[in-house]
C-alpha cells in the first residue's frame, strides 16, 4: 500500500499481484454525466488488444461516479509507423483542447510520445501517465504537471526460474512483434542478461509466416523469449497453437498473460493495476491533491504461470520449486 500526503490528507492506493475498431476510435464513456469535471484517458493501442483492455478495466472502475471519462484509442500497435503515430497524436490534441478535461490520462508509450511529450509537457493540465516500459525520461518526464506508473518486467526472476528448471544457460532467442515497444524491451533484456553470462538473440517480425521461420530457428537455442504476438496482424491462435504443439523442443517463456497460450512458463505483468493505480491518482487530483506531490512509481506485482500440456508435448520438466509456486494452465 502507498499513501501519497498533501495539504488535503492521504490517499491510499492498493496495487494487485481481448475486437476491431477504427484506426483512430474515440468513444465518450461517461460514467456519470451530472459529474463536473471531465477526464481523458487516451490509449496508445486499440479496442481488443488484451494489455490495453486491462489497462481500461481499472481506470473506469476506479473513475465510475467520479467523472465524465471520455477515451480515445491510438492504434498504433496494428499501425507502428511513425507517420501514423504522429497523425494519431494530432488528432488526439484536437480532441483535448475542443473537450477541455481536467486531467489526461495516457496509457502505453505512444500516448506519451506522440501526445503528452510534445503537446502538453509543463503545461496547466494534469497528466497521469501509465504502462511506460521501464523508463519516463525517454519522453522528458518528470514534467511539472505530470506523475505516472512505469511498467517494468520481471525478467531476472523469470532468468532465474529458466535456470532452475533447465540448468546453465549461455543463449536465448528474444522473438516478438516488430513495433518500438518490443524493441525497447529487448535492450533491457540483453544488457541484464548479458551482464550474467547470457547472450540473447533478437528476431522482429511482422507475420505469421515469419513468426513460424524464426521459432523454428529458434530451437537451437538454450530457451526462447516470447515476448510479444501484437502487432502480427495475421496472428491465428488456434494455428499457432497446434503449430508450437508440433514443434517445440526448448523451454519458451514470457512476461505476457496472454502468451501463455504459445508458452511454458510466464512471470506476468498486471494491466489492470495500471489502470487502477492511474485512476485512483486521477481522482485524487480531481479532489485538490497537487500532482507535484504524487511521486512516480512502478507496478509491484507479478503472477507465475505454467502451460503444463506444452511442457509435456515438448517433454520438457520444471523445477519443483517453480511448479509449487505456479498457476497451472492450458
Amino acid at each position: 500500500m502507498i499513501r501519497f500526503f498533501g495539504r488535503l490528507g492521504f490517499l491510499s492506493v492498493f496495487l494487485f499481484g481481448s475486437l476491431t475498431v477504427s484506426v483512430f476510435a474515440v468513444t465518450d464513456n461517461t460514467v456519470n454525466r451530472s459529474a463536473e469535471k471531465k477526464c481523458l484517458f487516451v490509449m496508445s493501442y486499440h479496442k481488443g488488444y488484451e494489455w490495453n483492455d486491462g489497462i481500461d478495466q481499472g481506470v473506469s472502475e476506479k473513475l465510475a461516479g467520479v467523472c465524465q471519462l471520455k477515451k480515445l484509442y491510438l492504434d498504433t500497435k496494428r499501425n507502428p509507423s511513425v507517420a501514423f503515430g504522429k497523425a494519431a497524436g494530432l488528432r488526439a490534441k484536437a480532441v483535448v483542447e475542443q473537450y477541455q478535461p481536467d486531467v489526461l490520462i495516457v496509457a502505453d508509450d505512444n500516448a506519451s510520445r506522440y501526445l503528452a511529450a510534445p503537446f502538453f509537457k509543463d503545461t496547466d493540465l494534469p497528466i497521469v501517465f501509465c504502462g511506460l516500459n521501464w523508463t519516463a525520461s525517454e519522453y522528458g518526464y518528470p514534467y511539472k504537471n505530470a506523475t505516472g506508473m512505469v511498467e517494468v518486467a520481471p525478467i531476472l526472476p523469470l532468468l532465474k526460474n529458466i535456470q532452475r528448471s533447465i540448468g546453465d544457460v549461455k543463449n536465448g532467442v528474444y522473438l516478438s512483434s516488430d513495433v518500438i515497444t518490443e524493441h525497447k524491451d529487448f535492450l533491457r533484456y540483453k544488457d541484464e542478461y548479458r551482464s550474467r553470462g547470457v547472450m540473447l538473440s533478437p528476431v522482429f517480425v511482422s507475420t505469421v509466416s515469419q513468426w513460424k521461420e524464426a521459432y523454428l530457428q529458434a530451437q537451437q537455442a538454450d530457451f526462447i523469449i516470447m515476448n510479444n504476438n501484437a502487432g502480427i496482424n495475421d496472428w491465428d491462435k488456434s494455428e499457432i497453437e497446434q503449430f508450437v504443439r508440433n514443434n517445440s523442443k526448448v523451454l519458451s517463456v514470457t512476461n505476457y498473460r496472454w502468451m501463455m497460450a504459445y508458452a511454458m512458463l510466464g512471470m506476468t505483468k498486471s494491466p489492470i493495476e495500471q489502470g487502477e493505480w492511474a485512476g485512483e491518482v486521477a481522482a485524487a487530483i480531481l479532489s485538490g491533491l497537487p500532482v507535484q506531490e504524487i511521486p512516480v512509481t512502478i507496478n509491484k506485482s507479478w503472477f507465475l504461470f505454467v502451460n503444463e500440456s506444452l511442457l509435456q508435448a515438448a517433454g520438457i520438466s520444471l523445477s519443483n520449486r517453480v511448479l509449487n509456486h505456479a498457476y497451472k494452465t492450458w
